[in-house]
């Protein structure tokens, strides 16, 4: 009863564990003293022990601290642990719990749950009288059948080690297309050198490219017997990391029995075994001498151990192998395995695996049913919009899926010549399904799709729901998501890829202000440069001007209301300083595109330019006001006398006998560079300032509402933006656009004032190229106020300089 209590206990404690961690809203519900754990963590232990809640509470608040310092929620949650997931969580506690039992208890336990397991194992995948040998690396158990095998070849191993492999030496072969680096971990966890490691490449004419060559095999193989070395083992696949394809293992198993080689078998199609109607091809699996299974994938159950299932009638190798082990808590690993498997029972893990298997066929046929999209072996050479690319012997028997958009290249370019889209088609085709493949995993992350690197078909999409579908609750809805998407994204990636050769031949056109950047490897319409057209920079100044044009010309575009996005293009490209045209629809003018990028950029140099001379300009503008008002009030001083300058003095003399100023304002011309004359602006200020305002266009032209830019149907002239008239305004500039000067301000008659500086400079933006700015410099007697108040017809008599 003690016993029974105990794992009660344990399992409740289990269960308010995932509760808490699960939840999570509970972050914010602990308040302050969510932040004293995170200030905590990297602090010293603590002196007072805290309780299991609390603790729990730190787990949570580590787990999900990304997430709440984000502005939005995190997409990489946990995964949902269902009920089955839960008794394999409940496996480790209680491995944890059984470990401390008396040794002939734990023995006897132990042993029971390591048989169960075996036997079960054995059977639901048609492996008869195999032993296993359960690990947490999924290659370690390949290692330990390396071993197991160089044991059973050499049998002054034991005794000698390594020196007995140099009479010898030992070679294993792997596939072309397994896994990466599987061959050099081996090599490096048995000592061997890395030419004992041969890769046999795969078909190149007859079977799938995926598959290895059995007849180059044999080549190998004899080549090797004939220099003296040991064929040890052959590693093959029945169901590749990247395609799913599954090699020809029946003649692989009589090749091995032909040189005495040892055949081992991995692989997601494994799985298919406990179907019961597995193909031909997989049933040969059970024939070999060791195979590597994963039901925690397959089945969803998490931190479950990998099982190698291998036949060997001398238990002492297998113990000098480390297939087995004579440590009790060793084979406590099998323990959730044990408890899930008795949970799911026979009919629960052949419905998972069903279910996957049935859910890759559906999504095959969902992409037959399609017109644009077609399925095909490695014989097949159509070439079809999307290509459901299920290379392998049967095609019914296998439970991976790739697909990859492609386009016929005469329909690359809609005018231009093919030739330039062809150079890199493979590339750009390659970047067009990674951007399909990101695309499908953001709007469908339940389907478990991922991008694939494949040698010969390049990059493609995956739907494996073996390794997902169980993890992720992948069902049917989620796989008509998937073709509902596709069916949305493949039309604007054939527009694009249409486009492609248009937006070249148009950025051409501009040359040289724009210029074409190849980037083959950016999934839209292409890459665009605006190139300044100043002469005279050196190459430090013209490369910082670039950058800065290019900048503000990108977010001009970016605030445009249109749907093309543009960007600064991939985080890790080789072209810098470039604008990336993303994804078109077929009803993009791309000839009115290329042009609003040309005429904003033309804009935006020549507003720098403006700006850059204004300073210079406006520097000498005013010494040279400064050296002209000293000199009017040198002549003031010499017109009017040293009395008038006295304020007491000059304020009685001034009201007896006013004194007539011929002290003008000056204006100064940013355009033309020189000081002017105020008189003929006063008389004209209010009608120049008129035309001014009636003269300014509007910032924006009209539109239609909704009406989006860069559309060819129903567009029109209206379609432009408030930077597409900016080439046109520049065509017609305008005289006299110039703002007026500012007239110097009044003073009262009693007080005396000296000449002053004032300048005022004003920026009006016009549509016209050639724009006159004023900076106006004046300084005005008080006796100029009075003199305005005289009546009309009184001329005012001007002192002699």
């Amino acid at each position: 009863m003690m016993v029974d209590s105990t794992f009660a206990l344990v399992g409740k404690n289990l269960s308010e564990a995932m509760r808490i961690l699960g939840d999570s809203q509970r972050g914010t519900e602990a308040g302050p003293e969510r932040w004293r754990f995170r200030a905590s963590i990297p602090g010293p232990l603590q002196g007072e022990g805290q309780d299991v809640a609390t603790v729990l509470h730190l787990v949570h608040n580590l787990l999900h601290d990304e997430e709440e310092d984000e502005d939005k929620p995190s997409q990489h949650r946990m995964q949902n642990v269902g009920e089955q997931g839960h008794m394999a969580l409940l496996g480790h506690s209680l491995a944890a719990y059984i470990s401390v039992l008396d040794r002939e208890r734990l023995r006897k336990l132990t042993t029971r749950i390591l048989s169960d397991t075996t036997l079960w194992l054995c059977r639901l995948f048609s492996y008869e009288n195999g032993s296993a040998y359960f690990h947490e690396d999924d290659r370690d158990g390949l290692v330990k059948v390396c071993r197991l095998v160089i044991n059973a070849r050499y049998e002054e191993y034991s005794s000698e080690g390594y020196a007995v492999l140099s009479s010898k030496q030992p070679v294993i072969y792997q596939s072309a297309s397994g896994r990466p680096g599987l061959g050099q971990h081996l090599c490096s966890q048995l000592g061997l050198p890395l030419s004992s490691l041969c890769t046999v490449p795969c078909n190149t004419i007859f079977g799938s490219q995926h598959q290895m060559d059995v007849a180059l095999l044999d080549k190998l193989i004899k080549e090797d017997v004939e220099a003296g070395k040991l064929p040890l083992l052959l590693i093959a696949n029945a169901g590749t990391p990247g395609a799913g394809h599954t090699d020809k293992l029946s003649r692989l198993r009589d090749l091995c029995d032909q040189y005495s080689m040892w055949l081992h078998v991995e692989g997601v199609n494994l799985a298919t075994l406990a179907l019961g109607q597995a193909s031909s091809a997989i049933m040969a699996a059970t024939r070999s001498d060791s195979m590597t299974l994963t039901p925690g994938q397959w089945l969803g159950l998490p931190a479950v151990t990998a099982v190698t299932l291998y036949r060997h009638e001398d238990p002492a190798m297998s113990l000098a192998a480390g297939l087995t082990s004579s440590q009790p808590v060793a084979r406590l690993r099998a323990l959730p395995l044990w408890l899930s498997l008795q949970h799911l029972g026979h009919d629960g893990i052949v419905h998972k695996i069903r279910h996957a298997t049935a859910l890759s066929q559906h999504l095959l046929q969902r992409l037959k049913a399609l017109t644009s999209i077609k399925t095909s072996d490695v014989l097949q050479t159509e070439i079809s919009l999307l290509e459901a690319l299920t290379m392998v012997e049967d095609e019914l028997s296998s439970p991976v899926v790739l697909f990859k958009f492609s386009q016929d290249m005469s329909a690359a370019s809609s005018g231009g010549s093919v030739e330039g889209f062809c150079a890199g088609e493979k590339e750009v085709l390659d970047a067009f399904n990674r951007w399909l493949g990101e695309e499908l995993v953001q709007w469908v992350p339940s389907s478990g799709v991922d991008v694939v690197e494949l040698e010969d078909e390049g990059t493609c999409v995956r739907f494996s729901p073996l390794l997902t579908a169980a993890v992720l609750g992948t069902q049917q809805e989620n796989t008509e998501e998937l073709v509902e998407k596709l069916s949305e994204l493949v039309p604007a990636m054939c527009s694009t890829m249409s486009l492609r050769q248009d937006f070249r031949e148009e950025v051409h056109r501009h040359s040289p202000s724009l210029t074409y950047r190849e980037q083959l490897s950016w999934p839209g319409l292409g890459a665009v440069r605006y190139e300044p057209q100043a002469e005279g920079m050196d190459e430090s100044r013209r490369e910082e001007e670039l950058q800065k044009i290019n900048s503000e010309l990108l977010k001009k575009l970016q605030e445009l209301d249109s749907d093309i996005i543009f960007s600064t293009g991939p985080e890790f490209g080789t072209e810098e300083d470039c604008i990336f045209v993303g994804m078109v629809t077929e009803d993009v003018d791309v000839s009115e595109l290329v042009d609003t990028v040309a005429a904003l950029g033309r804009d935006i140099e020549e507003s720098g330019r403006l700006l850059e001379n204004m300073t210079e300009v406006v520097r000498k503008g005013i010494l040279e006001a400064e050296l002209q008002l000293q000199k009017a009030n040198e002549e003031k001083l010499m017109e009017e006398g040293a009395l008038r300058q006295l304020p007491l003095v000059g304020s009685v003399l001034n009201w007896f006998s006013p004194s007539k100023s011929s002290i003008k304002g000056r204006t100064f011309n940013l355009a033309a560079g020189s000081l002017d004359s105020t008189e003929g602006t006063y008389s004209s200020k209010a009608q120049a300032g008129r035309q001014s305002q009636q003269e300014t266009p509007t910032s924006s032209s009209k539109k239609h509402p909704g009406q989006r830019l860069f559309r060819r149907s129903g567009g029109g002239s209206d379609s432009f933006s408030e930077t597409s008239s900016i080439g046109q305004a520049e065509e017609t500039p305008r005289e006299g656009s110039s703002s007026p000067g500012i007239p110097p301000p009044s003073s009262p008659p009693e007080e005396d004032s000296h000449s002053a500086a004032d300048a005022v400079v004003e920026e009006t933006q016009e549509p016209a190229v050639e724009e006159h700015t004023h900076v106006e410099v004046e300084e005005e007697e008080e006796e100029e106020e009075e003199e305005e108040r005289q009546p009309e017809g009184q001329e005012a008599e001007q002192s002699g300089r």
